[in-house]
């Protein structure tokens, strides 16, 4: 089928110092389409010499970039905004050729993401500061806020432009230079929000962009550099401790917005229609690839035989195919490692006792596609239970108490998000309170929000995203004492 853009009027070079460049040697590293396995382009194949072209580039731009002006910022990330949202379809199309999400769901991104950069224009301009008198009077406090300064920032492919906005954003409000790994997956839109960037007038060194198929190699050169002051870093748990234990070397600010193992409650006195829209929502936004994905669906025991039978009819009901095309409700998943995982968990949940009601297994023909998959008696010691899925399957056990749902949904080493669903005020504050979740959805399926401090506690992560405290990740303080 015929793409709706060029693929040669795609950026595939890196972006170093304001300028596109090849890669060092000229290698590259093809971009696949997930929904046909045709290759889109080539991209260039950054290494270490690229890294540190581009690490030294950011040191350089610090120093003037953070004497800039909070107006200047603000209009800057204003006019990016702008942009984003004029080029909507296309961003949207080569979002869907790249990841495989439908063209409605990477609309629905691109507008997310570009939220982002309105929201920090805000923000960039209300940076702060305080002052005080110390105890015995004689000494007046000032305090204020600078940035933090050059900042590695590494995204996942499941959201290419909202990820890669929702750390640029912060990073020019606050005043700090960036060097950016986008994913190897899916580079084509993080390129193309850079080039937007360019467009808006950010100045030249601020945000330098490699692409590479050895982001170990390319990251690690940038956090033992002694240039980078920050980390920001969206993916799995495993990589996140490893990019800690880098950054400690350094003593770098570091955030991590890590993996998750969400758990959706439908209590007994629940809403069912409404609990079966937010599982629809929370299961299979981004074709369940997502970090904030409902993992494993905790239901009364006297609801659970009715909510299964609705969930699974709609799950049932959903059209899987090329998101490029009209009508398309699930897309691909993102490549065959993820694909053969989503087959290894279900079988693995079936060997020990659970039943599928709809889906289990992939439609025959080309991508990484998988059918929309509902089980029920999903015994906890499965896979399926203490795995983070990143597919459109959802593994249904149910409960009798409170106290014994609040023990099986805190009994994780993650802790992300949580979702409850209950008519009863007075359940739902409690439960609000003993999940051992950063966020929590009360009777809704969608958490993400741009005015929302985005992130988790336990092994899913470090800091906050968005809202008033996503800028303060990016800042650091300093106070002044004056004789008075």
């Amino acid at each position: 089928m015929s793409l709706s853009f060029d693929p040669n009027t795609l950026h595939t070079d890196l972006f170093i110092d304001g300028a596109w460049r090849k890669a060092t040697g000229a290698a590259t590293f093809p971009v696949e389409n997930p929904a046909t396995n045709e290759i889109i382009v080539h991209v260039a194949d950054g290494g270490v010499e690229d890294a540190a072209l581009a690490i030294e580039a950011a040191g350089r731009a610090q120093s003037e970039w953070g004497k800039s002006s909070p107006r200047q910022r603000a209009d800057i990330l204003r006019r990016a905004f702008e942009l984003v949202i004029a080029n909507t379809d296309r961003l949207a199309a080569i979002m869907t050729a790249e990841m495989g999400k439908p063209l409605a769901e990477a609309k629905g991104e691109v507008a997310y993401g570009a939220e982002f950069l309105r929201w920090f224009s805000e923000e960039a301009v209300r940076i702060g500061g305080d002052s005080t008198t110390s105890v015995d009077g004689k000494t007046r406090i000032l305090i204020t806020k600078e940035p933090v300064g050059p900042t590695v920032l590494v995204t996942p492919w499941n959201f290419p432009l909202a990820m890669g906005a929702r750390k640029i954003a912060p990073a020019v409000a606050a005043g700090c230079t960036m060097v950016f790994k986008p994913a190897e997956l899916t580079p084509l839109t993080s390129l193309a929000l850079v080039d937007i960037f360019k467009q808006a007038g950010l100045p030249d060194g601020v945000l330098n962009v490699v692409t590479t198929s050895s982001a170990a190699t390319v990251v690690e050169n940038w956090t033992s550099s002694g240039i980078a002051r920050k980390i920001s870093f969206t993916g799995s748990t495993e990589v996140g401790k490893l990019l800690l234990r880098q950054a400690s070397e350094n003593v770098m600010r570091s955030s991590m917005e890590l993996g998750g193992n969400a758990p959706f409650i439908v209590l007994a006195d629940a809403d069912i229609e409404k609990a079966v829209d937010g599982a629809m929502k929370a299961k299979m936004r981004n074709m369940g690839e997502a970090c904030t994905a409902a993992n494993r669906f905790f239901v009364h025991r006297s609801v659970v035989e009715e909510f299964g039978e609705k969930f699974a009819k709609r799950m049932s009901e959903l059209r899987v195919g090329n998101g490029a095309l009209e009508g398309t409700d699930v897309g691909p998943l993102i490549e065959q490692k993820g694909l053969d995982k989503v087959e290894s968990l279900v079988a693995d949940a079936v060997a020990k006792g659970a039943r599928v009601v709809t889906g289990g297994s992939r439609p025959v023909g080309p991508g990484y596609f998988y059918s929309p998959t509902v089980m029920v008696d999903v015994p906890l010691e499965s896979n399926l239970m203490t795995t983070e899925i990143f597919g459109p399957v959802a593994a249904i056990t149910s409960f009798d108490s409170e106290d014994e749902v609040l023990r099986m949904a805190n009994d994780t080493a993650w802790g992300l998000v949580g979702y409850v669903f209950t008519e009863n005020m007075d359940k739902a504050l409690r439960f609000s309170a003993e999940l051992e979740v950063g966020m929590v959805g009360l009777n809704t399926g969608l958490v993400s929000n741009p005015v929302a401090p985005f992130g988790g506690v336990k092994q899913s992560g470090l800091g906050r995203e968005g809202g008033k405290l996503g800028i303060e990740e990016f800042l650091e303080y300093k106070y002044t004492a004056i004789a008075v």
